[in-house]
């Protein structure tokens, strides 16, 4: 590994904060300083990533979580996601002209889920309420804030969906320019919104104005949601899974999201002797991505929405299984599966530790970059491009059906130790998420890194990013080494190297908690432009 630690981890004793965005990441603070919890902190935190951070989440997008409760000394998870209009069908759409799911526009959205999964962990954890910690967030749409190098690339490149949209257009591209790094970008209309929020809670969102505007744009657009499909909403407390990986707990979450396949890929590598290997060696690597193979092939062919069809999940998890997975793997020889769908990797992922212990891993999305590419008129909200994740294959578990939750690519995560947590960890980056998971995994406990040098790490990552790519690409950060790479192509991988620190290799955090000193450790991604903050 050539790649050199660029920060160290931050440490601190009375609580911890760590996101993408360092506005957040003091915004989170602040929270915890003025006697806020963890669960106060991160909706503070993620409130203001959608206004800073508005290409990667958003007011229009879903949220999980999963929460320690100290007192209570257990876990708690909540599947923030929503579901797709109760008109939408395959038949619907075929009768449209669609052959595939659209992957952009009105007939992408599903009912977002954020703002109804704050109130919800408000309501049982929280100190505060949506009008003290969304004041940061109105704050920055209002008086604006300077536009970061990641957020004016992400313009930059959207630029010719987010002109197929005047409200899109008149948000990000003011002049009709795309905002240079240190322009201040304002959003009154999003400060409004915020504002209604604070003052009525969630029901301003899915009951009143807002829900009349997103409504009214879809449907200006082609899109099928109605006021019914906004007002019934409602966010679900599930059952966190976990696996175990030499002695530490994993803990993720349960479909629809991919937690069962960061499970399964942790049971499949525990089962080679990684240490042996060594570090970003080729044959380290090869055996990781094609544990990736196969569980993906699992996950492509189950994880949908369980409520509309069963799981095998227990399967899926199982120690055994995993052991007939593993013994697929030629050592010396990729194998080459069906090709990868395209996915996004535009999200958000922060973890906060207060002074009393509980912990809250947070992820929020619009799914791919400016989701939908549409902006509900006169709101500032941009709407996900979640439903992007269903098929029209009427055979497929995660077939277009109405009122259903699609496969998500999401998946907050914890590390315990003795059932207490260890790490409370995760990343942006879609397809690329579980993958993520099992290097920090890696890195931390058969490698034993500290928290930003786990981070700082070359990554891998495989899978199709955009439509273009090759079927089976993989992505690699050349801090790897040449001879690596060149070691993985004569393996039979299609490994091509990115820049250092690429964005396409996610953007983690993570807070380590050392119970024997009393200390949090804490650690951003500098692929991003996050810090961890503590006091």
């Amino acid at each position: 590994m050539t790649q050199v630690l660029g920060r160290p981890t931050t440490l601190a004793v009375e609580g911890m904060v760590a996101t993408p965005h360092y506005l957040a990441s003091v915004a989170g603070l602040r929270a915890l300083q003025s006697g806020g919890n963890a669960v106060d902190a991160a909706v503070a935190a993620n409130a203001v990533l959608t206004v800073v951070y508005p290409h990667m989440c958003a007011l229009g997008g879903d949220a999980f979580f999963l929460i320690w409760e100290p007192g209570e000394g257990r876990l708690h998870a909540l599947n923030g996601s929503g579901r797709s209009p109760a008109a939408a069908s395959i038949d619907a759409l075929t009768a449209a002209g669609h052959t595939t799911m659209p992957q952009r526009g009105a007939l992408a959205v599903t009912v977002p889920g954020t703002v109804h999964a704050w109130e919800t962990v408000l309501d049982r954890f929280g100190t505060f309420g949506l009008s003290d910690l969304l004041q940061p967030a109105i704050a920055y749409a209002e008086r604006g804030f300077p536009v970061s190098p990641g957020l004016h690339a992400a313009i930059a490149q959207a630029r010719p969906l987010l002109e197929q949209q005047d409200a899109a257009a008149r948000q990000f591209l003011p002049g009709g320019k795309v905002p240079a790094v240190g322009d201040v970008l304002r959003q009154p209309d999003l400060a409004a919104s915020l504002r209604l929020i604070a003052g009525r809670g969630a029901d301003a969102f899915y009951k009143g104005a807002i829900a009349q505007s997103i409504v009214d744009s879809l449907r200006e657009h082609g899109g099928l949601m109605t006021l019914d499909d906004m007002a019934v909403h409602r966010s679900d407390w599930v059952e966190p899974l976990r696996t175990t990986y030499r002695g530490v707990e994993l803990v993720e979450l349960p479909p629809n999201t991919q937690g069962v396949t960061a499970l399964q890929m942790a049971n499949i590598v525990e089962g080679f002797d990684v240490a042996g290997l060594g570090y970003g060696s080729a044959e380290l690597i090869h055996r990781c991505v094609e544990a990736k193979k196969l569980a993906f092939v699992d996950r492509d062919r189950y994880i949908t929405d369980p409520e509309r069809v069963p799981i095998p999940i227990e399967r899926l998890i199982a120690k055994e299984y995993a052991a007939e997975l593993r013994q697929r793997i030629d050592p010396d020889r990729a194998w080459t599966p069906e090709a990868d769908s395209p996915g996004g990797g535009d999200t958000v992922y922060l973890c906060v530790v207060d002074r009393n212990g509980m912990a809250v891993s947070l992820i929020q999305s619009i799914f791919q970059g400016f989701g939908s590419g549409l902006v509900a008129d006169g709101t500032g909200i941009v709407l996900n491009n979640r439903g992007a994740s269903f098929t029209l294959d009427p055979d497929a578990a995660n077939r277009l059906e109405p009122s259903k939750r699609p496969m998500h690519t999401l998946i907050p995560a914890m590390l315990l130790r003795d059932g207490q947590p260890w790490v409370v960890l995760g990343t942006m980056g879609g397809h690329g998420q579980a993958q993520t998971h099992l290097q920090l995994l890696l890195n931390l406990v058969d490698f034993g890194m500290e928290p930003q040098a786990a981070i700082e790490a070359p990554r891998w990552v495989s899978g199709r990013g955009t439509p273009d790519d090759p079927a089976h690409v993989l992505r690699i950060e050349p801090g790897f080494g040449a001879a690596t790479i060149e070691r993985l192509r004569a393996m039979g991988h299609e490994a091509r190297a990115t820049e250092p620190f690429s964005s396409l290799m996610g953007h983690a955090q993570m807070i380590q908690v050392d119970r024997e000193r009393g200390i949090l450790l804490g650690a951003a991604d500098p692929r991003a432009d996050g810090y961890a903050l503590g006091w």
